[in-house]
């Protein structure tokens, strides 16, 4: 199906579509305790341009201002990060490897050094920055309020924006808990225009959160191990080579 165009009535919607992720942004910013279940989908384009599409699910358990646990499990690896507020500890479930890193600070902080020194991002981490607006919203070139979308059953606010390097829509919650339920960024300067989704489900802030553990416990006797043994714990993996052959 090939969308000719927006009506003109949408960009009346534009200052309504910024107001919506605002009011997202600042409940976002505003919880101490998050824990939510997720699943993402990676698209991938191999050089013959047949597009594939790798999933994955798990979990993420938010304690801030500096502990957070994530868990994912795909086709290729079952990975769980724990960060107590000093060290970040990685541990390969399907390897029984675990490596400790030194990384003391926030959430947010975290979520920088994963992305940019160990190339290791969690998943939809742009949403769980403190203010998820003046992140999402940096660069961006046009808006649109798609009206209304409904994501595992729940009624979604749908906003599409777009940015010099990528196209990205969002869908949020209606009511009083405007969380993301759903967020898709299109590589749109990549060969095919790939795409990375995530889906939120069972969202619980507050005292819906049960307590969390933010200590990492060697309950299997994961043997310790250096980070570049840890093969296979991104959403990619090492058989598919980025602007490769393989």
């Amino acid at each position: 199906m090939l969308v000719a165009g927006i009506p003109s009535a949408a960009s009346a919607g534009d200052a309504d579509a910024k107001g919506l992720l605002k009011a997202m942004s600042d409940y976002m910013g505003a919880q101490k305790n998050i824990s939510f279940a997720y699943d993402t989908n990676l698209e991938v384009v191999t050089k013959g341009h047949q597009k594939l599409l790798l999933a994955s699910s798990g979990k993420i358990e938010i304690g801030r201002p500096d502990k957070i646990r994530v868990q994912r499990t795909g086709g290729f690896a079952d990975v769980e990060m724990v960060f107590d507020g000093k060290t970040l500890t990685l541990l390969g479930k399907n390897l029984n490897l675990y490596t400790p890193i030194e990384v003391p600070g926030t959430v947010e902080h975290l979520v920088d050094e994963l992305r940019e020194k160990l190339h290791k991002p969690v998943p939809g981490a742009d949403l769980l920055l403190p203010n998820v607006y003046d992140e999402l919203m940096a660069d961006v070139v046009d808006v649109k309020d798609l009206g209304s979308g409904v994501i595992g059953g729940v009624e979604c606010d749908h906003l599409a924006f777009r940015n010099k390097d990528v196209d990205w829509q969002i869908w949020i919650a209606q009511g009083e808990h405007p969380y993301p339920c759903r967020y898709v960024v299109t590589a749109k300067k990549v060969d095919q225009a790939p795409q990375y989704s995530i889906e939120i489900r069972d969202w619980k802030t507050g005292t819906d959160v049960a307590a969390g553990d933010f200590v990492f416990n060697n309950t299997t006797g994961a043997k310790k191990a250096d980070i570049k043994d840890l093969k296979d714990i991104d959403e990619l993996p090492a058989h598919f080579a980025v602007g490769g052959g393989k």
